[in-house]
């Protein structure tokens, strides 16, 4: 007998998962609530995502990480919480309601040594990162407007040496990335994006689908050479 993939069922899974693995990680439960009493839009990562993220930060011994759309800086949490003492995280966003609430997460989490909110468009914040001979960063996440991540691979490969790890949120769609007939702007970057890194020399991807609190979608994770 087959079972029914049911949205129920598969937010359940996330669910039962979260209530064994995660039911130390206070801090970012805390940062979680903040930013629902703050109506900020349901698109941060799912906590297993959010702790996805800390281990890859822990595992690649990351100093220096750059994020790309901040809202109210869940994810910013996760991955700061991983950093070690004398470690940094520089993360960029335009919105105001969406820095305000989380320059308040960053101080919830008592993590305002280690994070800096960069504000304005982050095409603009990059360049000027490139300009400005920013050091190299170890790890990249970026989660924010689909149609300029091609713009935001290219410089994220500027600000990277070796050995940087660039992951991507939210490269599914529900399957969206498979109709080439979709014109929206969100999936024809996404493809874009994919294809420049299919072929870049300088990097070496996978990807993958996820289902669970966040529905049907995926991550990207590039390793630079």
């Amino acid at each position: 007998m087959k079972t029914v993939i049911s949205e129920p069922l598969y937010k359940g899974v996330d669910e039962y998962f979260n209530q064994l693995f995660l039911q130390n990680d206070v801090i970012p439960a805390k940062v979680l609530e903040h930013c629902k009493n703050k109506e900020m839009p349901a698109i941060n990562v799912a906590p297993n995502q959010g702790k996805l993220l800390n281990f890859l930060v822990k595992m690649k011994g990351a100093k220096r990480i750059l994020e790309i759309g901040t809202l109210g800086a869940y994810s910013t949490v996760w991955m700061a919480l991983a950093l070690p003492e004398n470690g940094r995280l520089i993360t960029l966003d335009f919105d105001e309601n969406y820095i305000k609430v989380a320059r308040e997460s960053i101080q919830i989490a008592g993590l305002q040594d280690k994070v800096e909110i960069r504000v304005g468009l982050a095409a603009d914040s990059l360049a000027q990162m490139v300009q400005d001979n920013e050091a190299p960063f170890d790890f990249v996440f970026i989660d924010a407007d689909k149609e300029n991540n091609p713009v935001y691979l290219e410089y994220a490969l500027k600000l990277s040496r070796p050995g940087t790890i660039i992951v991507f949120d939210n490269v599914v769609r529900q399957a969206k990335i498979l109709d080439t007939s979709d014109k929206a702007d969100n999936i024809r970057g996404l493809r874009r994006s994919f294809e420049e890194m299919a072929v870049n020399p300088r990097l070496d991807v996978t990807a993958f689908q996820t289902l669970g609190l966040k529905g049907w979608d995926g991550l990207a994770i590039a390793l630079v050479q």
